[in-house]
């Protein structure tokens, strides 16, 4: 065992403590001895030790261990979690079952047996370590099912979106598989934390995964978990996406852009409900609720060469469309209110008043990037508006232009030269070009999805 965390020895008696602490520095990296159980509290919150060896009996001739007994609940009290040892004197073992039944982990006798003493700290610390893992996993889950909530309400009035909202209603309370379609920046992962969030699996944990960005040598890693020296990076036993949202839900981004070659995978895991790790011999059981998305029109998503049929219908049991933005220009305003109150709260920045005709530009707008280029564009206003009122300069929206009969001439002066801003407009033109539709701009744009991304991080798109 390597030297690592602290041990601490609680006893009265100066020569058996010296004695422990001898035996076991090699095992820790800190050692510390305490003579009076009094000292324990600061002690306690001071070094969080991973192992606590406890005398049972601190005054001279007592041996019913009621010292030990109520220096045990105090450990226990300060953390439920503490691993303690009791050291205990020949004869004392029914004193020993009782501490154990309070919350002991162990005991040795004096006088002890050194390797008896090592092999039960050496046990009681990788107890501790555990225990500590499997706290931080609890903690994780948590978080998990915290951060599931949507990040916003769903905000909507128009037709269109009473439709959506209304098929949420009846949908969230079962298990139904949801396949939600919509352009890039509809809101599709929002639907699916409403529908989860709305779900009897609401407690459980809801997780993501972003099909289009999972390299196709990592896919089944990534989804079905490995074993460890399944290869050369695997270097402990991982968990897949499946295991890991099991009793809650799981949200598979993008699934249009799943290859073909590795779409039986997945449908093989949805029909069987099991996976089995790379590198393992053993299948693993899941219960996951499964959310699709996807930007992929629906003419494409049914053809054959790039989606397999059974696979949709195993996906699509109910099928919810996110209309675009430019659709549903009424809930504009709707959205311009609740994000531009959102940012000024969150910079501690006064709200200005948007004017009428901005307003009324603003709800003409196409917004090719949908609700997401609207936040964007609402907390940049926040941050750059200056007066009472919010200016079109706060809002700097490409102006429409009409056909263009031949093509201007322009100078060299005129002509921005900056290769850094030339790359990010270039990309950011396929992008709004092709509906922010990642595989289709980096194929316009004679990139790798990868590359693409890479630029698009580097440039803050």
């Amino acid at each position: 065992m390597p030297a690592r965390g602290t041990a601490l020895i609680v006893d009265d008696d100066a020569d058996v403590a010296l004695s422990a602490r001898l035996l076991l520095r090699p095992l820790f990296a800190e050692v510390i001895v305490a003579h009076d159980p009094a000292a324990l509290p600061a002690l306690l919150k001071a070094h969080d030790p991973d192992v606590i060896l406890l005398d049972m009996n601190f005054a001279r001739g007592q041996s019913s261990g009621a010292e030990g007994f109520k220096a045990l609940e105090l450990i226990r009290r300060h953390d439920p979690q503490a691993v303690v040892v009791i050291i205990t004197a020949y004869g004392g073992v029914n004193i020993a079952v009782e501490a154990m039944k309070r919350g002991a982990t162990d005991f040795v006798t004096k006088p002890w047996d050194n390797d008896r003493l090592v092999a039960t700290v050496t046990t009681a610390a990788a107890l501790r370590a555990s225990r500590r893992d499997a706290h931080v996993a609890e903690a994780r889950l948590a978080e998990m099912v915290t951060t599931a909530r949507p990040e916003s309400p769903l905000l909507g009035r128009s037709a269109a979106m009473r439709g959506v909202l209304a098929l949420i209603d009846r949908v969230a309370p079962t298990d139904a598989n949801v396949l939600v379609l919509g352009e890039n920046g509809t809101g599709k992962e929002l639907i699916a934390r409403e529908l989860h969030a709305r779900s009897k699996r609401a407690a459980k944990p809801f997780l993501s995964v972003d099909l289009g960005a999972v390299a196709e040598s990592l896919f089944d890693s990534e989804l079905f978990g490995h074993v460890k020296g399944a290869f050369t990076d695997a270097r402990a036993d991982r968990i897949g996406r499946f295991q890991a949202a099991d009793g809650g839900t799981l949200f598979l981004d993008e699934i249009g852009n799943l290859p073909l070659n590795l779409q039986p995978k997945l449908l093989t895991a949805l029909e069987q409900r099991r996976v089995t790790p790379v590198g393992s011999n053993r299948d693993v059981g899941f219960d996951v609720r499964v959310i699709a998305a996807t930007n992929m029109a629906p003419a494409d998503l049914a053809d054959e060469r790039r989606f397999r049929p059974d696979l949709l219908f195993r996906l699509n049991t109910v099928e919810i469309v996110l209309p675009p933005l430019r659709d549903r220009p009424e809930d504009v305003p709707l959205l311009l209110d609740h994000y531009l109150g959102l940012y000024a709260r969150k910079y501690g920045k006064p709200l200005p008043v948007l004017p009428v005709a901005l307003a009324a530009r603003l709800a003409a707008y196409d917004w090719p990037g949908n609700v997401r280029a609207l936040r964007h564009a609402a907390e940049r206003a926040i941050i750059l508006a200056a007066g009472d009122s919010f200016t079109d300069d706060d809002f700097p929206l490409p102006k429409r232009t009409t056909a263009i009969a031949a093509a201007p001439v322009v100078s060299d002066a005129e002509i921005d030269m900056n290769l850094e801003r030339s790359e990010r407009r270039i990309i950011e033109r396929a992008l709004q070009k092709h509906a922010w539709n990642i595989s289709t701009a980096a194929a316009a744009l004679g990139l790798t999805r990868a590359s693409l991304y890479r630029r698009m991080e580097k440039h803050g798109l």
